[in-house]
């Protein structure tokens, strides 16, 4: 009996992580399965957003993402879900509307609050962080709503 029910719960934790993962690459912004627009994560929190390189790439749960080196791409891997941008990286703004959108974000348009990365649109002469902050409390609440939504779908 112990023999049979070993292999069962093995299995079930794969086909546990492979629909994480399913979910996380439908709704993480990615290009290529690339995060962050190849940004480095970890630049953000320490100055300025600098695009990583291919040779130090790590993927977590699915979603890959560059770093500008081995120091960099470690610190990640120790503690990812400090590192990882809010609502999958899509931008912010849009999904605390009251019909939210995953609409796309600039990378190097951001912004730290309480510790997590949040990214934003900025193209074509809209830039919605400034949207974001005439009400950030209620506009992260509602985003924080409205992605619990749209992963758990």
């Amino acid at each position: 009996m112990k023999t049979l029910l070993l292999p069962l719960i093995v299995l079930l934790s794969f086909t546990c992580c492979a629909q994480t993962e399913a979910v996380r690459k439908k709704h993480y912004f990615t290009s290529d399965n690339i995060a962050l627009s190849g940004y480095d994560p970890i630049t953000y929190f320490t100055g300025t957003p600098v695009p990583g390189k291919k040779s130090f790439a790590f993927t977590y749960k699915g979603i890959t993402y560059h770093f500008i080196n081995d120091k960099s791409r470690s610190i990640f891997k120790s503690s990812p879900d400090k590192y990882e941008p809010a609502y999958g990286g899509w931008c912010a703004y849009a999904l605390a509307k009251k019909k939210p959108v995953k609409m796309e974000a600039d990378p190097e348009t951001y912004k730290i609050v309480d510790g997590k990365l949040y990214v934003f649109y900025n193209s074509f002469g809209i830039n919605t962080i400034k949207k974001w902050n005439k009400d950030e409390p209620k506009s992260k609440a509602t985003a924080d709503k409205n992605w619990n939504k749209i992963i758990s779908e």
